[in-house]
């Protein structure tokens, strides 16, 4: 692994308290999923959260961030409250989507989180866009778009890479390779594994590292953000992650074995940098940041359960309305 260039306590306990936030986060999700709370699908992003948090912590809060139906760890990394999150999850009118997008519909306008898809790569041309716009309006914005591996078979991914390396683009694309798609290893979805390697045929810088440490997704990602915002040229990065829950709720991963599960447990980055920074005499610190999580996580569960769902009022406007509706 790459020594992290930056080494600075504070800032390692700051990104810590981003992903012990959304890995209780998802934890409780998951809880109120299992009592029948929270409906439709659910997609846990336990285990990745290095990824979202060192990007975020990478990136400038004006640019733009899009990502998968995997995507609440995305938008708490990115500054969505845990109470608009759950909420959305809930389907209450006090979600970041007022309870008509769900769980795989995240948006926040605030933070530039321009989205949870649910199509599979059928958001990055839409990222790709979003750097064009930026490049056309003079603007020094930077675009990121988060994929799986399942993804990079499909041709909206390819179309977006090649408008990408074709236009000039100041866009990352971010694979977050967690080794199963939905639930078939790489052996049997893709005929060359390192992802990578697709930005050859578009002339297209690459990257490609194992998630092992946050300060390490940060410093890696930045240079690929510094690449596309002096020089406006874009990069392809896959970072080897691991999902510890199944592809969704409704997935009993019966496609690992325990034993694989529990080997790759042991290499927790939250739990990595939990037992460096104790180490380094924080304990003190991080039971606070642990206690707060876990009061802020509650708050927001007691938060969605007593908000209101939608309405007439919201859902009127946002059907079809005027004549094409009669």
């Amino acid at each position: 692994m790459t020594t992290p260039t930056n080494s600075d306590d504070d800032l390692h306990l700051s990104l810590y308290r981003n992903m012990a936030q959304i890995r209780r986060f998802e934890e409780e999700a998951a809880r109120a999923y299992s009592q029948g709370k929270i409906g439709g699908f659910l997609h846990l992003y336990i285990g990745q959260e290095p990824i979202a948090v060192g990007a975020c912590a990478a990136l400038r809060p004006d640019d733009y961030v899009m990502t998968t139906y995997r995507d609440h760890g995305l938008a708490l990394a990115r500054g969505m409250t845990p109470r608009a999150a759950m909420a959305e999850l809930y389907g209450k009118v006090t979600g970041c989507s007022k309870g008509l997008g769900g769980s795989m519909h995240f948006f926040d306008k605030e933070h530039n989180m321009l989205g949870g898809y649910g199509i599979v790569g059928g958001h990055i041309p839409i990222a790709v866009g979003t750097a064009f716009a930026s490049k056309y309006r003079g603007e020094d914005r930077v675009s990121m778009v988060f994929f799986g591996e399942g993804a990079v078979s499909i041709g909206d991914f390819h179309e977006g890479m090649s408008l990408a390396a074709l236009w000039k683009l100041p866009i990352v694309f971010v694979c977050e390779n967690n080794e199963y798609a939905m639930g078939t290893p790489l052996s049997r979805t893709l005929s060359v594994e390192d992802v990578s390697l697709k930005a050859l045929a578009y002339g297209m810088e690459r990257d490609r590292f194992n998630a092992e440490h946050v300060l390490q997704v940060r410093d890696r990602l930045g240079e690929a953000i510094a690449r596309a915002r002096t020089q406006s040229e874009p990069t392809l990065v896959e970072i080897r992650t691991y999902r510890f829950r199944g592809h969704s709720m409704s997935d009993p991963g019966k496609y690992r074995t325990k034993e694989e599960l529990e080997e790759r447990k042991k290499k927790d980055v939250l739990l990595r940098s939990r037992i460096e920074l104790e180490e380094k005499g924080h304990g003190q610190k991080l039971d606070a940041i642990d206690k707060e999580v876990e009061d802020e996580i509650a708050d927001a569960i007691r938060f969605a359960e007593e908000s209101p769902e939608p309405g007439p009022e919201v859902l009127e406007p946002t059907t079809y309305a005027g004549p094409f509706a009669r």
